[in-house]
């Protein structure tokens, strides 16, 4: 029957708790009422990007029986008489970029991309997005490209332009991205190149940039959702933050400013989407943001840029972009560090979002972090076990605070002393690993997602420590999976207990560690004992290795190692 809302299904329970729908097995036999909660309505800013959701059915995977604590430190309570939201599948993806090989042509990263499968996959990537012509051979950029660009100081450069034509070994075209895309199942993020709006050399380069990326959206032909202007365009660092005034000719001021970004976006957006109108196409145009109040010693492009952009995007803009590195620059940062930032960097940007949205009068809208990853430095930290338990809080922390999309940066990078972004190695002589080794973050990303059901719902640990993270999600066959994070260098022994929800007979899960008891910075992911058989990365047969499983009728308990995350389903009754 349905009352108010909630369909109820009363079960007979034997030795399954006391009546309130705790799931405590305290051998009691009792009636219990578990609850269907009602879904809440979409967030806003999660939006057009839950429109590829989709149920999700658990099957129990292989596994091996296992012992279970019998002794307990901390209790992790699962609500599941509350839905959070449904979990937007476009919050998982990743960067491509020009420098990680035309991709099609290496049948191992394409499997292991599959087996990921992020979903969401941003091309060009980065800074280079800015010096980036997505349809032009080598050597041959548009004739109003000039051959030297003005940095921020004012000095000139070779301009060092980019070619969607280019087919060399060591990069990546366009067409060999939708390639990739294609064979590996997921879909595009393109960015477009703004900054050519800047530094163009014709009598309206406005219009130039805004019709090259209409063409791009001509050429897509549908294949791609998701388009956003111009990458970090307030950084000092990019292309077209400065331009030469004697080359310019529409009477653009020398610094960029986020009412000028604001103005130019109007002008692609329009052209855009009037190209994809003509393939009777939806598309979706984000504008850039900042994430967090600028500092004192901060440009005047960076503390004007929120109201700026939201004074003339407020309208046009389907999405706000915003990046976010987490940790900070080139800072040696201790594990503990790296793991809290997942959290208060999160929610510390979508609370300035908020706020500038509302000092703008702007309605909220989709937001993106369409990059994302940790900037600490000196201890290898970008290729450790850390970053991959920062991942995994990231992604529960992004589904907590209702961002719509996200993508880590990014797939491959350069090896730079461990100092590398990469989730897979480019073979670097320097890092030991062979060429498309998957990195720590990779297996501790890969069982969040084959452990994640597809509606989130409270989870909260009591006891003795704060350090454990908790992410609970249910799947639409009844399941419910929880993710745990132990940031301490000590063991933790866990016990579920439920609101709303009855054990079946059986739990599952995975337990991933840095191995070898290492609990600072460990190039090594040690899956339910299984690690790599060279000095990093993790254990070849992944996808096959078998969860460990256990009985529920003692309760549902699970040992934490030090610096660990257990990715853990419960059986429904």
């Amino acid at each position: 029957m349905w009352l108010f809302g909630l369909a109820i299904v009363v079960l007979a329970c034997k030795k399954n708790g006391s009546g309130n729908g705790t799931g405590n097995n305290n051998g009691e036999d009792t009636t219990k009422t578990v609850l269907t909660p009602e879904d809440p309505p979409l967030a806003a800013s999660i939006g057009f990007f839950m429109d590829a959701w989709e149920p999700k059915s658990f099957t129990a995977p292989a596994f091996v029986e296992a012992a279970v604590p019998s002794a307990v430190t901390d209790t992790i309570i699962v609500d599941a008489s509350t839905v959070i939201s449904k979990i937007s599948p476009c919050l998982f993806g990743d960067n491509s970029n020009l420098y990680q090989t035309q991709m099609v042509t290496e049948p191992v990263l394409l499997s292991h991309i599959s087996a990921l499968h992020p979903r969401i996959i941003r091309y060009p990537g980065g800074n280079l997005s800015s010096v980036f012509f997505w349809n032009a051979l080598p050597d041959q950029p548009p004739a109003d490209a000039p051959p030297m660009l003005t940095d921020a100081a004012g000095n000139t450069t070779s301009a060092g332009y980019w070619y969607g034509g280019n087919t060399a070994a060591w990069t990546l075209s366009l067409d060999n991205y939708y390639k990739m895309l294609q064979q590996t199942g997921n879909e595009g993020m393109i960015t477009v190149n703004y900054g050519y709006a800047r530094y163009g050399t014709g009598k309206d380069p406005v219009a130039a940039a805004a019709h090259l990326a209409a063409d791009w959206v001509r050429y897509d032909k549908g294949r791609t959702r998701y388009w956003e202007i111009g990458n970090e365009s307030n950084g000092t660092w990019q292309a077209g933050y400065r331009i030469d005034m004697a080359n310019n000719k529409d009477g653009q001021p020398q610094i960029i400013t986020g009412d000028l970004y604001g103005r130019h976006f109007s002008v692609f957006a329009d052209s855009m989407r009037k190209a994809a109108a003509e393939n009777g196409k939806t598309i979706y145009i984000g504008a850039q943001l900042l994430e967090h109040e600028p500092v004192y010693w901060a440009t005047a492009t960076d503390k004007g840029w929120n109201s700026g952009v939201l004074k003339q995007t407020g309208e046009t803009a389907d999405f706000f972009i915003v990046h976010s590195y987490y940790t900070p620059f080139n800072t040696n940062s201790n594990p503990p560090e790296i793991l809290a930032s997942a959290k208060t960097v999160t929610k510390a940007m979508r609370d300035h979002l908020v706020a500038s949205m509302t000092a703008a009068g702007t309605d909220m809208k989709p937001l993106a972090l369409t990059e994302w990853n940790i900037f600490a430095t000196g201890a290898q930290q970008m290729v450790s076990q850390v970053a991959g338990m920062h991942a995994v809080m990231v992604s529960g922390e992004l589904i907590k605070n209702g961002f719509g999309m996200a993508s880590r940066w990014d797939l491959a990078n350069a090896w730079d002393n461990g100092n590398d972004h990469g989730l897979f190695s480019q073979g670097e002589t320097a890092s030991g690993e062979t060429k498309w080794s998957p990195r720590p973050a990779f297996y501790y990303r890969y069982f969040f997602g084959k452990f994640l059901g597809d509606r989130a719902i409270p989870a909260s640990a009591t006891g003795s420590n704060a350090n454990i993270h908790a992410y609970a999600s249910t799947f639409s066959s009844g399941e419910v999976s929880l993710t745990l994070v132990n940031g301490t260098v000590t063991a933790k022994h866990i016990r579920v207990d439920f609101k709303n929800f009855l054990p079946g007979s059986r739990f599952y899960w995975y337990t991933i560690t840095g191995g070898e008891g290492n609990t600072g910075f460990s190039r090594k992911a040690y899956v339910n004992g299984a690690g790599p058989s060279g000095i990093a990365g993790g254990p070849d047969n992944y996808a096959t290795l078998k969860a460990y499983g256990a009985g529920t009728k003692n309760g549902v308990k699970v040992t934490l190692p030090a610096m660990s995350v257990v990715y853990l389903v419960v059986e429904k009754k």
